[in-house]
């Protein structure tokens, strides 16, 4: 696996939407906040409401098309996903992963965009980063462990613990310790994922899960999925992240998320750590997807090791 060069001050990087439109008056704060991180932004024309396509930030063509010409152009260094949303996975059959393989770069972002890091570490090979996004997370001020690792993931070292903020310790589901490549990202793009050229890989890998706004039976239901297919059996350990604002619809009638979690994940018999402070919340973790990591449900341990 490709680990692509990190970022330096004064870097080119391109700024993409490959999924939902920026708000108009988010894209200024944005793109200063790229500038704060001692980067050189460089707008793609998917970021302009000029694109806009109803709910997607441009037509697949266009969205498609800015994320190809990014990886294509050298005078960039890195591609940073604006914001996710919705749309991602219609863009991959237009996309050239070969050229991309060819051109590995930082690339960053989360949610939506877990679809684009599937692929790029799977069919290109290279690392990517599950990381907060500038339009999405830190056009506004948010905290200094969130920006932190943000930093670490764009300018380096990966290698080292992954540790929650003070007071929020990993909690074990199911005992053991693990190591493999870390993959997965947001439930909704892998349970859409099945079934297509793109489909999450999780063999002998550490499968990372998060989600936001769905109700406890749909997540059920896409744990299912995965189940289903083999991906609990196939991975070397369950990672859970933040649920953010996932509740039961009826809380009288529903099995709790940790319930779901115990009868669809752990029987499995992997290790299972849960509540790392990563996905949609503030602060929020980065990970380097596609890198060795280890992790130890019995000492809560995550670990990204030295490439």
């Amino acid at each position: 696996m490709i680990v692509p060069n990190p970022l330096y001050p004064g870097a080119r990087v391109a700024l993409v939407n490959a999924s939902s439109a920026v708000a108009a008056d988010r894209l200024g704060p944005a793109l200063d906040a790229v500038k704060a991180l001692g980067l050189e932004p460089v707008p793609y024309p998917s970021c302009y409401a000029t694109s806009r396509h109803g709910y997607f930030a441009a037509d697949d063509a266009q969205r498609a098309g800015d994320v190809q010409a990014a990886f294509a152009d050298d005078s960039i260094a890195g591609v940073l996903c604006l914001r996710g949303g919705y749309g991602a996975h219609r863009i991959l059959p237009l996309l050239d992963l070969d050229a991309i393989a060819r051109r590995p770069k930082l690339f960053a972002g989360y949610s939506d965009v877990t679809a684009l890091h599937t692929a790029f570490n799977q069919v290109c090979g290279f690392v990517t980063y599950h990381a907060p996004m500038p339009a999405s997370d830190y056009y506004q001020p948010v905290d200094e462990l969130t920006m932190s690792q943000l930093r670490r993931c764009l300018f380096g070292p990966l290698a080292g613990p992954v540790e929650n903020p003070a007071g929020r310790p990993l909690t074990a589901l199911s005992h053991g310790s693990a190591m493999g490549r870390l993959c997965g990202g947001n439930l909704s793009l892998l349970a859409a994922s099945l079934g297509t050229p793109w489909e999450i890989d999780t063999k002998g890998k550490l499968l990372f899960l998060e989600d936001v706004g769905e109700k406890v039976y749909r997540i059920d239901g896409m744990l299912t999925q995965l189940r289903n297919a083999g991906k609990f059996r196939d991975c070397a350990g369950v990672i859970l992240g933040e649920w953010t604002d996932c509740s039961p619809e009826d809380p009288e009638r529903s099995l709790t998320l940790e319930e779901v979690f115990r009868e669809l994940i752990v029987p499995a018999g992997k290790p299972v750590l849960s509540g790392l402070a990563c996905g949609h919340t503030l602060p929020t973790l980065s990970l380097p997807l596609g890198a060795m990591a280890a992790m130890d449900a019995d000492t809560g341990r995550l670990e990204v090791l030295p490439s």
